[in-house]
């Protein structure tokens, strides 16, 4: 049932990433509509991040007052409403406050969805699942990146916004009718649930560092990968289309590292073996023509344990906590990544080179095992009789 559940919640979870792609992929059709420019165009995607930061502890809030499930889908609502709003929009201002919308739902539908893995796999392969959960998102990309695409340039740049409604609107429905909670938990949490514990405040904070720096290392590499390349004396396309290659192979690998995990354990020396590859693809990267070898690195080894690390989100709280932890959780993740790539670019206008930037993102990557081994040894410490009895 747990792998049914699953597929469903992949399935639905695409979403998310196409819904986020469309401002991507219809970026040319918008410049020439309303005149934006590249900063602009810049500020609407990144507009779909921003509601993270101040919605992430009351949507886990929200947890305790209504089930998993009809939250979830009333994230995916919210993703189709903001991208309708979007493809009827006259002007930049109301692109803008759908994007806003659609951040909104983004927030909800994550917390949610990785919560609902949690609950179902706990103990059970739950690294292998995160890791399926996680691929779900490059997956909804790699689909806008073409289908988008292809649907702006022939029918015009609202179409992309109104076709990843309706998947959205359909996920969740499907969602909200054919999901069903474990049979251990309770449909809906009460209202009465207590806070935090001090040693889950503890692992929640690490796990959202570790995943945060994590995703902020990649957002580098994404950035600034293929200004680094550019630089050498590749051309845009060419250079875009190498730094590529680490994404698509990242979507086979972070399901077989889960997997690895989950059948030997040693998470810690999985977690050193994958970044240690992640920051030498960074730095493998300043070297001309090591970037085809440093994307193949990166892709295959640096973002395998994607799912090993967001899996500490769910070992950190108890169940009847986890909503509220996996706000905290991401109001850790979404602080994280609003702050560092602003700082990796201000590295880049600072020094005139992308080398300087891509050797923060190496610095963000290498900081994830240490934080994973301080969450280890607090998962380790013995809880005081009293904590046990109220966990």
């Amino acid at each position: 049932m747990r792998w049914r559940i699953l597929a469903l919640l992949f399935a639905a979870r695409v979403g998310l990433g196409f819904q986020f792609q469309t401002m991507g992929a219809a970026g040319g059709e918008l410049s020439g509509a309303f005149g934006l420019d590249n900063a602009q165009i810049g500020l609407m995607i990144g507009l779909f991040m921003a509601p993270g930061l101040f919605l992430a502890v009351p949507a886990g809030f929200s947890g305790r007052f209504a089930s998993d499930r009809v939250l979830a889908a009333l994230g995916l609502g919210a993703l189709a409403l903001g991208g309708a709003v979007s493809s009827m929009a006259d002007g930049p201002n109301t692109i803008g406050l759908g994007r806003t919308l659609s951040g909104a739902g983004f927030l909800f539908a994550t917390l949610y969805f990785t919560k609902m893995v949690a609950d179902w796999f706990e103990g059970r392969e739950i690294a292998t699942a995160m890791s399926i959960l996680v691929m779900s998102w490059p997956f909804g990309i790699a689909m806008g990146q073409v289908g988008h695409t292809w649907l702006a340039e022939l029918y015009g740049w609202r179409i992309p916004f109104a076709v990843a409604s309706v998947y959205c609107v359909l996920a969740g429905l499907a969602v909200l009718t054919l999901y069903r909670a474990p049979n251990d938990l309770p449909l809906v949490a009460t209202g009465r649930s207590k806070g935090l514990l001090p040693r889950e405040w503890g692992l929640v904070l690490c796990a959202g560092i570790a995943w945060g720096v994590f995703n902020a290392g990649y957002v580098v590499y994404l950035t600034f990968g293929p200004r680094m390349l550019e630089a050498q004396g590749m051309a845009t396309l060419a250079a875009a289309s190498v730094i590529s290659v680490g994404s698509w192979l990242m979507i086979l690998s972070g399901t077989a590292c889960g997997q690895i995990a989950d059948r030997i354990g040693r998470r810690e020396t999985i977690l050193t073996v994958c970044m240690a590859g992640a920051v030498l693809a960074l730095v493998l990267l300043s070297l001309p023509g090591a970037g085809l070898a440093a994307s193949l690195l990166f892709g295959l080894i640096g973002m395998a344990p994607a799912g090993v690390i967001i899996a500490l989100a769910g070992q950190a709280v108890a169940s009847e906590r986890r909503a509220f932890g996996m706000g905290v959780f991401f109001t850790v993740f979404y602080a994280i990544m609003t702050a560092s790539p602003p700082l990796a670019g201000w590295i880049f206008d600072r020094t005139g080179a992308p080398d300087g930037a891509i050797l923060f993102g190496a610095a963000l990557f290498a900081l994830v095992l240490p934080v994973a081994v301080l969450f280890r040894m607090l998962k380790s410490r013995a809880i005081p009789a009293p904590l046990q009895e109220n966990a």
